[in-house]
């Protein structure tokens, strides 16, 4: 099928927005890629961090709407880390060279876990102001492989992408879950053995989320009703864990709801970033901003 990689707007995306290739480590070979869309005036931006399977394309469609709106929005694919604490180091370096002193973070699935564990190791120099966390999870030990973890490395290519491959929706689903699927299967096929172990192995090595540490972040926790990767009990931690989170559902979606469901989690992410409007968090730029809509959310900033 592969809709999405002929579509019209996958082509736009592609023609206009320049992929960037950023060296912060000391070890060369560690290349963070990016697409960075929107007014660079923006100290503020929202970051979109990739699950296992996906790269910095995967969120094409909240680029091209996110950045039309006025917001300055980044969509990454992190390099090779075998360590969280040394993912964390190196996405903290990547922001140092950006010059963004704290950002709103997106993440999907292993997106969503490092991007909590990113908050959390900087809580005492706060780096991050709010979280999307998009069927995503607290706790690694919910896969049951924190005993493999530690052998990912020595697995070829093949056997890493039937684990990840193991974990997408089986049965029949709409064409545009179906598109969405294939989408990130061509993007799985992208990434090499290292890329993919070193993936599994932070998704899947003994680590869980200390909420405490983070307990003053503002968070949307965006997850689906039908199929998706995530267990019942692992949602209902995230809930537990952040119990003051907005929530926003979709009633379909499946594992990669802002591929095939892009307009309401565009709208969601919309609805979480309004909260920072008008203020030096803000992630759009300000005359985009209606004068209602500030008056609305920011009584305080009315003039006569």
């Amino acid at each position: 099928m592969e809709e999405i990689r002929v579509s019209p707007d996958y082509n736009w995306f592609r023609s206009t927005v320049p992929l960037k290739r950023i060296i912060v480590d000391d070890d060369d070979s560690k290349v963070w890629s990016l697409y960075d869309a929107g007014p660079k005036s923006i100290r503020c931006p929202i970051i979109f961090l990739p699950p296992v399977s996906g790269t910095a394309e995967v969120f094409f469609q909240q680029v091209l709407a996110l950045s039309g709106w006025g917001y300055r929005v980044i969509s990454l694919q992190y390099p090779v880390y075998w360590d969280l604490l040394e993912f964390c180091d190196g996405f903290r370096k990547l922001l140092d060279h950006l010059q963004l002193d704290k950002v709103h973070l997106f993440g999907a699935s292993l997106g969503g876990f490092l991007a909590q564990k990113f908050a959390e190791v900087t809580h005492k120099s706060p780096r991050v102001h709010s979280l999307i966390l998009c069927n995503s999870f607290s706790d690694t030990s919910i896969f049951n492989q924190t005993w493999t973890a530690n052998s990912f490395w020595l697995m070829p290519a093949f056997m890493l992408k039937k684990i990840v491959l193991g974990n997408f929706a089986k049965g029949p689903v709409d064409p545009k879950m179906a598109d969405a699927i294939d989408f990130m299967v061509d993007r799985l096929e992208s990434l090499n053995q290292s890329e993919l172990a070193s993936r599994l192995t932070l998704n899947c090595q003994n680590s869980y989320v200390e909420p405490h540490k983070i307990k003053d972040i503002a968070v949307t926790i965006m997850d689906v009703f039908d199929q998706s990767a995530l267990s019942h009990e692992a949602k209902e931690e995230m809930y537990k864990l952040y119990p003051n989170a907005r929530r926003a559902h979709l009633k379909t979606g499946g594992n990669f709801p802002y591929l095939c469901r892009s307009a309401e989690v565009n709208l969601y992410i919309q609805i979480h970033l309004r909260q920072f409007h008008g203020t030096r968090y803000a992630a759009i730029s300000p005359e985009m901003v209606s004068a209602e809509e500030l008056e609305l959310f920011f009584p305080q900033l009315k003039t006569d």
